[in-house]
């Protein structure tokens, strides 16, 4: 790309072979593109050789340190960072350049995401207002150290691109909860770490019930029809299993 200042794409990976070319494809403007895989039992690795500019295997621990492992390694100061459920529109995309053309001093950048969920755009259930941090400078941005839904730790005054990246988080519900129930365990993990105090019945009820309450009339789910309801059920469901898991984990039983 002729450009002043370039970019580098970095995409994690994991048995993502029917995300991986459409993902590659929609950073393709990206003055270099590496994948980060976390040693695929599918064709993954095999697909991201053919296009990305450095494909390179390394265990997984978790997110966050995964993302930190590889941001050091990018050959560009700028750095855009997206899964390979998501795609970056053109919209986006030139966004993207026009900030990298102005030659910024903002650090980072907050990205909104447009969430789809079982075949539908989803317009709330609290995902309205979903956004990340994805585009920052290598040498002054990291991950914080957690092991679910971990952020970048702004440097300085963050911005805010106006385009949405794409966001499919659905391939089938089986898929889905088991996502979730993997989130459950590292989050328990992250309480437990924590030195968490006792666990109530106010975890393992109130909190999953508000949690449907929250996102199902709060956040307006209602509206977002069948895939808005179980975005609420979902989302008890995940708050009352990592107070379970806490609690296995303590009495040694996970």
């Amino acid at each position: 790309m002729d450009r002043k200042v370039a970019l580098t794409a970095i995409i994690p990976t994991l048995n993502e072979e029917h995300n991986i070319r459409d993902v590659i494809e929609s950073v393709s403007f990206a003055d270099e593109i590496i994948v980060v895989d976390s040693f695929s039992t599918d064709n993954t690795f095999a697909i991201a050789k053919e296009t990305a500019n450095k494909v390179i295997q390394h265990d997984y621990k978790n997110s966050a340190a995964q993302k930190n492992w590889i941001i050091p390694q990018a050959k560009h100061e700028w750095i855009l960072i997206i899964d390979a459920d998501e795609r970056v529109t053109m919209a986006l995309r030139d966004e993207i350049i026009g900030v990298l053309e102005s030659k910024s001093k903002i650090n980072c950048y907050w990205i909104y995401r447009a969430n789809f969920f079982m075949g539908r755009k989803i317009k709330f259930s609290g995902w309205q207002n979903d956004r990340v941090i994805r585009l920052f400078k290598r040498d002054l941005c990291r991950y914080e150290h957690k092991q679910v839904h971990a952020e970048i730790i702004p440097v300085g005054k963050a911005g805010t691109l106006k385009n949405k990246i794409l966001h499919n988080t659905y391939t089938n519900i089986d898929n889905y909860v088991n996502k979730l129930n993997r989130y459950a365990w590292w989050q328990a993990n992250d309480l437990y770490n924590g030195k968490f105090g006792h666990i109530t019945f106010f975890h393992i009820i109130i909190k999953p019930f508000y949690r449907f309450v929250y996102h199902y009339f709060i956040k307006l789910g209602i509206f977002d029809g069948i895939p808005g309801f179980t975005i609420s059920i979902l989302n008890s469901y995940a708050v009352g299993t990592r107070y379970i898991k806490l609690w296995l984990k303590r009495k040694k039983l996970e």
